[in-house]
């Protein structure tokens, strides 16, 4: 808890519609997607670096946690401030500094929404293809410390292959600036690509520069409908396999058509089990002789129709459907339990086989998609955390699924992070020679561990 005295020193910081102490200022930045509420003591919005920086020395000065937050949409508890402090939000660091068409980059704060990025730069003819699901209230700074992707990263990447450089903030308060403008850089450690997936827990992004790309001539999608999980999984390998790259692969179980179906109204046959989005891009005759490839791909692997979006309106049809499968879930139970495990693209099948094996066991709603062309599925356990009994149960299949995702071969997270819901977990994965090497990275960048304390390292009891 902050003292007043403490507080009418950071008052002297910021000016003063910028920081903030009553409750109801405070209600709407204590908790992220999970719903988790830690309220903190004190909310500052500063506009530029200069001015985080002169709060990060206070606060380290003063031992007082500090959160970084963009707009809140992770996960993970990411942005959650479980120690309290001051939150520190970047949602006035919202400004497209630069689009160079010559040299294809972009230069933007860290609280500008990604989908703005993507608007901004399409009406030049550039593309920068990080597309999280929740591109249209999520923040470039925040896709970075979680290391978040999308649809698109199965041919382009994530965002940590778009960025070149930023500028961010030590939690002792030095402003420094790491990479460039350049698309080649070996000059001493990579410490732009250190920030990707910290969490926050490093640094404070507050500028970023970003690679961008000529926008594809084509995107051309298909929707691809299967009558069992295996069917789809043995397609998504052979496209994998084969010399064509699709520029999104999404999978959807039979839990989430059912969801699309009634959003929708697609029409699905009553057999289908699974399905497949794809999208083909680049010059159009290209994409269109590639979709036909993955056309006969599906076919040949027992697919029981595959149609190509015949315009615009149809594609914005489909995707508009699957990104609002997330929030449609809720629909189905209050609390959604949303993890991102990855494993080998071979072993899908295998994942899905067992998450269904495993929904029976603990009777719970187990619902799977997402980017399949890297084995990144979402899962989704659909509880009331009102219901102790079916609460201990849905913690309890958490921790078999990511047993299961381990002995497939794969990750506990793929874009999601660590954050606070997967930080007990964490030891499943990594040794304890990994986890003492992090715990001294934090140390040197964060002596006092001020900076989003409680994030992905497991708590020590007692």
């Amino acid at each position: 808890m902050l003292t007043d005295q403490q507080i009418k020193r950071l008052e002297t910081l910021l000016p003063k519609p910028w920081i903030a102490t009553g409750k109801e200022d405070l209600l709407c930045y204590g908790f992220d997607a999970t719903q988790i509420e830690f309220m903190p003591d004190v909310l500052v919005r500063p506009s530029t670096a200069d001015e985080i920086s002169k709060i990060l020395i206070f606060a380290n000065q003063e031992g007082i946690p500090v959160v970084p937050r963009g707009l809140g949409s992770g996960f993970t508890g990411g942005a959650v401030p479980v120690q309290g402090g001051i939150l520190l939000s970047q949602e006035r660091m919202n400004r497209i500094i630069r689009i160079d068409e010559e040299n294809l980059i972009a230069v933007a704060e860290a609280g500008v929404i990604t989908g703005e990025l993507h608007r901004k730069v399409r009406e030049k003819g550039l593309y920068y293809p990080p597309d999280p699901s929740s591109s249209d209230f999520c923040t470039l700074g925040g896709n970075i410390a979680e290391g978040a992707s999308g649809p698109h990263s199965v041919k382009y990447g994530g965002t940590r292959d778009y960025l070149l450089g930023l500028e961010m903030v030590l939690p002792t308060g030095e402003i420094i600036q790491t990479g460039g403008e350049t698309v080649k850089r070996t000059v001493g450690y990579d410490l732009t690509r250190l920030m990707v997936g910290a969490e926050g827990t490093l640094a404070v992004v507050t500028r970023a520069n970003l690679r961008l790309l000529p926008f594809p001539e084509h995107q051309q999608s298909l929707l691809a409908i299967f009558s069992s999980i295996q069917s789809a999984a043995r397609a998504i390998s052979h496209i994998i396999r084969s010399k064509v790259r699709p520029s999104v692969l999404e999978y959807m179980d039979d839990a989430s058509l059912n969801i699309v179906d009634a959003y929708q109204r697609f029409g699905l046959p009553s057999e289908a089990q699974a399905i497949l989005l794809i999208e083909t891009d680049g010059e159009r005759r290209a994409a269109l002789e590639e979709a036909e490839v993955i056309k006969v791909l599906c076919m040949e692997n027992g697919a029981l129709s595959v149609e190509f979006a015949k315009d615009e309106e149809e594609k914005r049809k489909i995707w508009k459907a699957r990104k609002a499968l997330s929030q449609s879930l809720y629909k189905l139970k209050p609390t959604k339990i949303n993890e991102d495990i990855v494993v080998p693209r071979s072993k899908i099948a295998e994942m899905v086989q067992g998450l269904s094996e495993l929904s029976k066991k603990f009777q719970l709603i187990i619902v799977s998609f997402g980017h399949a062309g890297e084995g990144n599925l979402h899962v989704n356990i659909m509880t009331d955390e009102k219901k102790k009994e079916e609460w201990d149960r849905a913690q309890k299949a958490v921790e078999e699924i990511f047993e299961l995702t381990l002995r497939l071969g794969g990750s506990l997270s793929g874009e999601h992070g660590i954050g606070l819901t997967k930080a007990p977990y964490l030891p499943m994965e990594l040794g304890p020679g990994e986890i003492a090497l992090m715990k001294s990275l934090k140390k040197t960048f964060d002596p006092r561990g001020i900076l989003n304390p409680g994030k992905i390292f497991p708590r020590v009891k007692g």
